[in-house]
């Protein structure tokens, strides 16, 4: 099938777009284990809080269509997700006034917050800042996210951020006063990644 018009989309600079989804990753793929799975809400909290499987699953899904545009140069426009929004896990935890951002955790070689993504909290209030297990576009009915691609959960970002802070296997939030590099920015890459604007790396001679 044919590419998009661009001028329905607009492709942030130095992409190109791409109909698939790519499969990239750190480290070995997760294998899941629901006994001993839990997703912790932590940091600048009254109280943290741990979910099993179960309890997460049993919380209210959203559905939304996201752009997705990866550091390696491909974008993929108009993927629907299914999965439970950032907001919904607010609404279980009383988070400090003076908490303004976030890590996003996920798994990395059996560690489970082996890696990292920090972003403003401000900016995943929306629909759009999801802890995914089901996708579909144009060419895939409904279906759940493969081990590769995060299974069970794995957090989409909004398209303002670059893929790499959508963490895979996802195990958590820790709710931060202060900003923090994660994973990726840790080792030299763009704290606030807004693809837009390439935000690739933090030193812009990378």
């Amino acid at each position: 099938m044919s590419m998009m018009n661009p001028k329905d989309k607009l492709l942030p600079p130095g992409q190109f777009e791409t109909e698939k989804w790519p499969i990239l990753h750190e480290g070995d793929v997760y294998s899941f284990q629901e006994a001993q799975w839990n997703f912790k809400l932590f940091g600048e909290v009254s109280k943290e809080i741990n979910l099993s499987f179960q309890e997460m699953m049993k919380l209210p899904r959203t559905i939304t269509t996201v752009d997705m545009h990866c550091v390696t140069t491909w974008s993929k426009f108009d993927t629907t997700f299914e999965g439970i929004a950032l907001h919904e896990l607010l609404k279980l935890v009383e988070v400090e006034p003076h908490a303004k951002y976030v890590k996003v955790y996920g798994y990395l070689n059996n560690n489970p917050f082996g890696y990292s993504a920090n972003m403003p909290l401000e900016a995943l209030l929306g629909d759009d800042s999801l802890f995914v297990c089901r996708w579909k576009d144009a060419y895939h009915d409904w279906q759940d996210i493969t081990p590769k691609h995060g299974y069970p959960l794995r957090f989409i970002p909004p398209a303002s951020f670059y893929l790499w802070k959508g963490s895979k296997w996802a195990t958590g939030i820790e709710f931060m006063k202060e900003d923090a590099a994660g994973y990726w920015e840790q080792r030299g890459y763009s704290m606030t990644a807004n693809p837009y604007n390439e935000e690739r790396f933090s030193d812009p001679n990378f």
